[in-house]
């Protein structure tokens, strides 16, 4: 857990504030708390609005938060230890260690059933499962397409499966294109999840807490809160308007993705959205990526994990978004390789970032030995202008010193 006292700057972060004050008055956000590092110094750490609007309960530095996609970085890096173990490589077949996922068929261009496929041209390795270029589905964002309603019918995200179980799912049902030519989110990183089981001989959960949350201090985080803790997880919403993400308005919806959810303990371990965590602990964890702080993996480890690996001419993108020009994928989250100029931009070059769907983002700028946290919990704020404005504060408030 990281310490939050921050160290005296000089630097002005009263415009930040206003900005995201500005969210909570228009009833857009119901709060946001945010944490600041340039190397091993806190320079801004604050909290506006609400953990609970209902209730009027103030946000809080020690709030749990639901992680969602944000797990995708501690299952990247649970990985990436293996890896420095020499327990596996990041170009070897899944089949390895998962024999179901040998012999892949995959979707033609333009199939309308399941049995339009013909047969992969190579296996699926795991730097493709770390970069989402496997060719595996979500039954997410692929609204319409046969795999999205497979992926639905047979339940590959039910929370009451394992991820043992899920693999024998998965080993039935075609890929989505051909492995390492696209890029498109997935269930890739939950696959993972089940990699680290078989290699470790672990459950997943164990492996993530003896190997990094106890080394790092991450009293915080895990796939349930304690229920001692209970009263610590903020509420979580929807905004009024999928279509138009301004309109005023906030919807709780607690009951999302499941009823219960993180406040007891399910047979999935997702890898890729099963974490909760606090502000403090998602600090401390983006911290081990910056030089000086304590590190969680080599030097040589975390330079890997920041360039791009997809191929020349795939680049990243979501159905509601379009292609996101300039960026490429790292192992674990994206990097921004040329950010574009404007008031939408978010992310700056070199940067190596993501975030959860329930309002979570990190962002590491190694050049610069920048790293950074914001955390509300508006569904989808991922995409929500309220990120790009509290980072323009943010460039503002820096670029004042």
């Amino acid at each position: 857990m990281h310490d939050l006292n921050v160290t005296p700057t000089g630097l002005d972060f009263s415009g930040v504030r206003a900005a995201m004050q500005s969210y909570v008055d228009q009833d857009l956000i119901p709060g946001a708390s945010w944490a600041l590092l340039r190397g091993t110094e806190l320079i801004d750490v604050q909290c506006v609005g609400w953990a609970d609007r209902e209730q009027r309960i103030p946000l809080r530095t020690d709030h749990i938060f639901r992680a969602y996609s944000n797990t995708k970085l501690a299952t990247s890096c649970a990985i990436l230890l293996l890896m420095e173990q020499g327990a596996l490589s990041l170009d070897d077949p899944v089949e390895t260690y998962l024999p179901q996922l040998a012999d892949r068929q995959v979707l033609r261009p333009g199939a309308t059933t399941l049995t339009d496929t013909e047969p992969a041209r190579q296996s699926i390795t795991i730097r493709q499962l770390m970069t989402h270029s496997s060719g595996l589905g979500y039954g997410l964002l692929d609204v319409g397409t046969p795999l999205y309603k497979a992926y639905i019918e047979r339940g590959v995200r039910d929370h009451t499966t394992t991820l043992a179980q899920m693999i024998d799912v998965l080993a039935e049902l075609p890929l989505s294109y051909q492995p390492g030519t696209k890029w498109e989110y997935s269930i890739a990183t939950d696959v993972l999840g089940r990699v680290v089981e078989v290699v470790s001989g672990l459950r997943f959960d164990a492996y993530l807490q003896t190997r990094i949350f106890d080394p790092l201090g991450l009293n915080d985080t895990g796939f349930v809160v304690p229920a001692k803790d209970a009263s610590r997880l903020v509420a979580n919403y929807m905004g009024a308007s999928l279509a138009d993400k301004m309109q005023p308005g906030l919807r709780r919806i607690d009951e999302l993705p499941y009823p219960g959810a993180y406040l007891q303990a399910v047979p999935r371990l997702s890898g890729g959205g099963g974490l909760v965590t606090t502000l403090s602990d998602a600090l401390t964890f983006v911290a081990s990526l910056l030089t000086g702080s304590p590190k969680l993996l080599r030097d040589d480890t975390r330079a890997l994990m920041m360039r791009n690996h997809l191929l020349p001419g795939v680049q990243i993108g979501f159905p509601a978004l379009g292609p996101l020009t300039g960026r490429g994928f790292g192992l674990g989250g994206a990097v921004t390789m040329a950010a574009p100029s404007g008031d939408t931009a978010a992310d700056a070059e070199g940067e190596f970032w993501w975030g959860g769907a329930a309002g979570t983002q990190w962002w590491v700028l190694p050049a610069q030995n920048l790293a950074g946290v914001f955390m509300t919990q508006r569904h989808m704020a991922f995409w929500h202008p309220v990120f790009p404005a509290f980072r323009r504060a943010l460039g503002r408030a820096m670029a004042a010193a």
